[in-house]
């Protein structure tokens, strides 16, 4: 996906230059790289040799970038994703429009096999109702996040911030970059970005287990009393009581099956005010079944004090460590 991204950043007339930092990849994306600035000259390979102590490895590398980078404004992708004609002027229109200094889609979510179709949607529908974009966007909210598939950000706002290295060693470095932007009284705008970029995230159900189980019991609060309150709303528990009570009052299944049915119709009005197709529905059971696995793997994780990513351990605080600090 390395070319197919690169390309759709070559095609646009607002990018004048393109940073790959190739971080120790195994696969053929040396080789691609290698074709590929044979054909476009405005791009540049940077490649890391391993990652300091105190950094993710993502944030060294997109640190790294910056400062090869000589634009007034700095984005930052993911190498899977395809940037749509005419995206990156719509974040520029955007960001002139709003006055601000961070710009940020979420991107339309490729999904092909059932457990991206039942996990991905689900965690999305999961995070709109924890990060609206209109409490994002509203300059008098605490609520800051964006997304790092596509992250636009001013160069004097993001040296002013620190940087990436002022959240070397953040897992969610993307919202934790926000955060620091709207401590500074600097304006974000998040949004879809259905129209200006896509990405297919994971392409097998390890990977996909294994990023979610990094980032999701950060992103639901980052304590064991906001990862029980998760849990407790999104599991059907009563339902599930009531079939199991069916087995000796069968009227209860029926009223199990009733409550369940309520809640696929709530999950399609869902579905449908994020963008995603209604029909996405019929993966419900199986999207809260992996979403409460993987959110109680990524607890689990975190009260070890490490997590997991591409080959490498990170060392993370511990829920009890941190909600003593809070």
């Amino acid at each position: 996906m390395i070319a197919v991204c690169v390309e759709s950043l070559a095609n646009q007339p607002q990018i004048a230059e393109i940073i790959v930092v190739n971080d120790g990849s195994t696969d053929r994306t040396e080789a691609i790289l290698q074709h590929l600035l044979e054909a476009i000259p405005k791009l540049r390979v940077v490649n890391v040799v391993g990652v300091p102590p105190g950094w993710v490895g993502k944030n060294y590398a997109a640190s790294l970038g910056a400062t090869q980078a000589d634009s007034p404004w700095l984005l930052f992708t993911d190498a899977d994703a395809q940037h749509l004609n005419g995206s990156a002027a719509t974040a520029l229109h955007l960001a002139e429009e709003h006055g601000a200094a961070l710009v940020s889609f979420s991107p339309r979510q490729v999904m092909h096999s059932w457990w991206e179709k039942a996990l991905i949607p689900f965690v999305y529908t999961r995070l709109s109702a924890r990060f609206p974009y209109e409490a994002v966007n509203n300059p008098s909210s605490p609520v800051a996040a964006a997304n790092g598939q596509y992250l636009l950000i001013q160069r004097e706002a993001y040296d002013a911030v620190g940087g990436h290295a002022s959240v070397a060693a953040e897992v969610l470095e993307d919202v934790a970059l926000a955060r620091r932007i709207k401590a500074a009284e600097l304006r974000l705008w998040f949004g879809s970005g259905r129209r200006a970029v896509q990405v297919r995230m994971y392409r097998s159900l390890k990977d996909m287990w294994a990023g979610w189980k990094k980032n999701l019991y950060l992103l639901v609060g980052g304590s064991s009393q906001t990862t029980l309150r998760e849990l407790a709303s999104v599991v059907p528990w009563i339902p599930c009581i009531l079939f199991l009570s069916g087995l000796r009052w069968p009227v209860l299944a029926v009223v199990g099956l009733v409550l369940l049915l309520g809640r696929h119709a709530a999950y399609a009005a869902t579905l449908s005010r994020n963008q995603f197709p209604v029909f996405l529905l019929i993966y419900y059971v199986p999207g809260v079944a992996l979403y409460a696995a993987v959110l109680l793997a990524s607890w689990r994780s975190y009260a070890r004090g490490w997590v997991s990513w591409k080959g490498r351990e990170y060392r993370v605080t511990p829920p009890a460590a941190e909600s003593a600090g809070r």
